[in-house]
């Protein structure tokens, strides 16, 4: 039986991709930030890592949190990105739009 895609949008695929690029960039494997993610607690094995990466596997709060410890930054800079763009549901987050 053939599975069915994951509908990931554009926000999980650009959390997906700066979760690699910052773990990239603190010369961590994935299976070493698993290990670091699990000594927090939290059980998200080098595979889940490298499909959350890949976008074959939903980041939920849960990982992004843990993930985001692990890597020594808030779980907000792994969704900074979101908030930069105008017109982003991010971007309304502080409260209704004001016009004028």
């Amino acid at each position: 039986m053939a599975k069915r895609p994951l509908g990931i949008g554009s926000a999980g695929i650009r959390t997906a991709r700066l979760i690699a690029r910052i773990r990239e960039g603190s010369g961590l494997s994935q299976r070493e930030l698993a290990v670091r993610v699990a000594r927090n607690g939290h059980t998200l094995s080098h595979t889940a890592l490298s499909r959350i990466e890949r976008t074959r596997r939903r980041c939920d709060v849960d990982d992004l949190v843990a993930i985001a410890d692990a890597l020594g930054v808030s779980p907000v800079d792994l969704l900074q990105t979101l908030a930069a763009e105008p017109g982003s549901t991010a971007a309304w987050a502080d409260g209704p739009r004001r016009e004028g």
